[in-house]
């Protein structure tokens, strides 16, 4: 990528059309401002409204927190019960779309112009998607959500709260152990795979697209160029940036409540120190300060260090895990959980008269409503490091190898536990908290303190890395495109992402509450991608014509 000056979003590509240049400049004279009170760049009304909205929120979550709770449980079943179909039909609907341009044939078209090259080689760039793809919900959900699927579909037909949560429609019987294993991975691989990787791609190609090809500034709004015109630089266009402001913050403070939870819970085996909210609210103050640390360090001299050291971290465990563990059933299991996923995928997918649910309601809906709300996060990254590639290149890539890893790992530690329970009856893991079963894994494993120690390390800096890089990303989208803005902003987002994961835990839901947020937030923005891909299309169809 270019080189950018604190006034600049980015430069339209060497080599950009005369009409590439005149939007580039359009947009410039609509986004750029001056550095105003406190080093913010208050270029548009994105950062007052999105900035005061967030502070508005946080005080009257501390001061309302029962009021506050109740209102975020009722908003959590009014959302995942009324929009469940739309959520599964839109994810589905991106599936298709990024499979399309595999195949047709707008996906000879090159993101930076016909003559861009790519900034990095496979290696580099197949590196950078492995990091995108390891987070703290890897971490939290390794081992606790296929153990769950694997114990709900073992049990059979259950009710909770009225709803049902057999697996029937999905063809498991109670008790048929293989049936119920090779349905547990398949349903886990379901929300870690191509349905999830296809909203990023969404979001990672628009971007990328018309960044690179046509100049725009690097925010959500450049994408509905084709569709709005000179509008995205009025209220249209704060519009969809003021809510993916919002889908991100939230979908983080999602993370980091997750995060907080698993490491109080890792600290509680280890060293005895006490669980509750008083502990979490500790962590979070103390890592929302090393993440803002971290970004006065920089990009070089913060994130990407300590990204290294967590993807080499995350290797280590995830190697000695497999060799520790039935290295040969894991292995064998790979390849067909992969089968499974094929196999169970419509059932899955299917968005209507569905039996199960609970599980379509409380895990698929809120699951995609949270890959949702950290696509422009993740999605920014992506296509920061993706000039130079065809969108066929591009698609594949981003659909395969980071849904590959996360398979890869959802099998080794889930593979794990549930081999644990079946080959040898142990079930700590199983019967423990979600935030506690890769604890109780672990510890039947050789080298048990080293091993948790390294899994608290993991969430605690993936905490940092997800809090500095997405206040990066929440700060380019408020000061217009602007890959520089200034630092005092950055640290703004920063200091209210901990703080909006904070009160979102001290409310009346705790992580319900985090759950109600990031599914809200998600579901406006769920609208904005399915625009996004008829954008998408139209840029592309423009560029073949070119």
């Amino acid at each position: 990528m270019s080189d950018t000056t604190p006034d600049q979003g980015i430069p339209a590509p060497e080599g950009a059309s005369d009409v590439i240049e005149t939007q580039y400049e359009i947009g410039q004279d609509n986004i750029d401002g001056s550095v105003g009170p406190f080093g913010f760049d208050i270029h548009n009304p994105v950062f007052l409204v999105s900035g005061l909205a967030i502070v508005a929120f946080v005080f009257y979550t501390l001061a309302l927190p029962d009021q506050a709770g109740a209102a975020f449980s009722w908003l959590f079943s009014a959302v995942t019960k009324g929009f469940d179909w739309f959520f599964l039909g839109a994810a589905n609907i991106f599936v298709i779309f990024c499979l399309l341009l595999i195949v047709t044939p707008v996906g000879s078209v090159r993101l930076g112009g016909a003559e861009a090259t790519p900034d990095y080689g496979y290696v580099g760039w197949f590196a950078m998607l492995f990091a995108a793809g390891m987070g703290i919900g890897l971490m939290f959900y390794g081992v606790s959500e296929p153990l769950t699927h694997f114990s709900t579909a073992m049990g059979g037909t259950t009710v909770e709260d009225g709803l049902r949560t057999d697996w029937a429609p999905l063809g498991a019987a109670a008790g048929d152990e293989a049936a119920s294993i090779r349905l547990g991975m398949a349903a886990t691989i379901f929300h870690w795979g191509l349905h999830p990787w296809a909203i990023y791609a969404v979001v990672a190609l628009a971007l990328a697209l018309f960044s690179y090809n046509k100049g725009l500034p690097l925010t959500i709004r450049s994408a509905f160029y084709p569709i709005l015109g000179e509008r995205i630089w009025g209220w249209w266009g704060h519009t969809i940036d003021i809510l993916a402001v919002f889908a991100t913050l939230f979908g983080l403070a999602t993370s980091l409540g997750f995060g907080a939870t698993q490491a109080n819970a890792g600290l509680n085996e280890l060293f005895g120190i006490p669980v509750g909210s008083g502990t979490e609210v500790i962590l979070i103050t103390c890592i929302t300060g090393v993440a803002t640390f971290s970004v006065l360090r920089g990009l070089d001299g913060g994130v990407k260090i300590l990204s290294e050291v967590n993807m080499g971290l995350a290797f280590l465990l995830l190697v000695f895990v497999l060799l520790a563990g039935p290295t040969l059933a894991i292995l064998t299991g790979f390849a067909d959980y992969l089968l499974a996923y094929v196999e169970y995928l419509p059932a899955l997918s299917n968005p209507v008269g569905r039996e199960d649910v609970n599980f379509m309601q409380g895990w698929t809906s809120f699951y995609w409503a949270w890959w949702i709300s950290w696509s422009p996060f993740v999605g920014m990254f992506i296509a920061r490091v993706s000039r130079g590639r065809t969108v066929r290149e591009f698609v594949i890539c981003v659909l395969l190898i980071p849904s590959l890893v996360c398979v890869l790992w959802m099998s080794v530690f889930g593979g794990v536990a549930i081999q644990q329970v079946v080959l040898d009856s142990y079930t700590a893991a199983q019967d423990a908290a979600l935030e506690l079963k890769l604890f109780k894994m672990l510890d039947v494993l050789p080298l048990t303190g080293i091993t948790s120690l390294v899994g608290i390390i993991l969430v605690i800096v993936f905490f940092v890395t997800s809090s500095d890089s997405g206040s990066l990303v929440i700060d380019t989208i408020t000061a217009g495109g602007k890959v520089d803005a200034p630092v005092p902003q950055r640290v703004f987002w920063c200091i209210f992402e901990g703080a909006v994961a904070i009160v979102l835990l001290l409310s009346a839901g705790g992580l319900g509450s985090l759950q109600s947020m990031v599914i809200s937030t998600g579901l406006p923005f769920t609208v904005i991608l399915l625009a996004m891909c008829v954008a998408i299309w139209k840029g592309l169809m423009a560029e073949r014509r070119a």
